[in-house]
């Protein structure tokens, strides 16, 4: 099944590389050819990375797992977030806090402060407080908006990471390689491949190709969630019928029992003719 189409690749302007006189020679390999001094990525190249990076998120949700979505710059900030919300995954739009993953001890703290602020501002609690605290706790609790609410339903390390410009996004890149969890990523001529596991070469300053990629990435998303779904029926479907051999297991026992009863007294009988 084709994920994306490479006329889809092309609208959006996904071959776009950066000026020649800015790019990382590790990505030679993705460079097509040049034209007016700006590198055309292979976009035959980028269909079949797509594609696996896609095989790799579907399977991965499928069993589970949990995709965060990180695009900080403004060109990818809406992309990320509406994709995000699309599939129910987790996303950082705003600033990458450090230790997010390394330290996650303290940000799901500061995830629990926010919703417990957000229950003081329902009921109205802040309201009643002294007017200088009231503006202290709102601000505070204005500033945990921002930074964390993409996380605000993560409650463990995602499984995998998806990045828009891995060279940006280079401290949660690192995180993600210290603690051995797997980044999908746009790479753009400028980058390190080498530092991310499910390379997709492509574009990562337009505002169209970061809505394309995003919205493939949460398709491959959703799909993993119906097969998780289905796999949970079959699980359920297989425990039922599990449920009905033990049963009838259960209640073939009796009936032997019964029929060794009925047997011994007839040889009573024969022994004592």
């Amino acid at each position: 099944m084709t994920v994306v189409s490479m006329k889809h690749l092309l609208e959006a302007g996904f071959h776009f590389g950066h000026q020649t006189r800015r790019w990382n020679p590790k990505m030679a390999k993705y460079i097509f050819t040049e034209r007016n001094g700006i590198y055309i990525i292979d976009l035959q190249q980028t269909l079949a990375l797509i594609e696996v990076a896609y095989n790799f998120i579907r399977e991965m949700v499928a069993n589970g797992g949990t995709l965060l979505f990180v695009g900080t710059k403004k060109q990818a900030q809406e992309a990320i977030k509406e994709n995000a919300i699309r599939c129910g995954m987790p996303y950082v739009t705003t600033r990458w806090l450090g230790g997010t993953l390394t330290n996650w001890t303290t940000i799901s703290r500061r995830i629990s402060k926010l919703r417990e602020l957000e229950e003081m501002e329902a009921s109205g609690e802040i309201d009643k407080m002294p007017k200088k605290e009231a503006t202290r706790v709102r601000h505070r609790l204005a500033k945990l908006r921002r930074n964390l609410e993409g996380l605000r339903n993560m409650d463990r390390l995602p499984d995998a990471l998806f990045i828009i410009d891995p060279r940006k996004e280079n401290i949660a890149l690192m995180e993600a390689r210290r603690l051995e969890i797997p980044v999908v990523a746009v790479v753009d001529t400028n980058c390190d491949p080498d530092l991310v596991d499910y390379v997709i070469p492509g574009n990562d300053d337009a505002i169209r190709a970061a809505n394309l990629i995003c919205k493939v990435i949460s398709n491959a998303v959703l799909e993993g969630l119906q097969m998780r779904e289905v796999m949970r029926e079959i699980r359920r479907g297989e425990g039922g019928e599990a449920a009905e051999e033990e049963g009838a297991e259960a209640a073939e026992v009796p009936e032997a029992a019964g029929a060794e009863e009925a047997v011994e007294p007839a040889v009573e009988e024969s022994v004592g003719e």
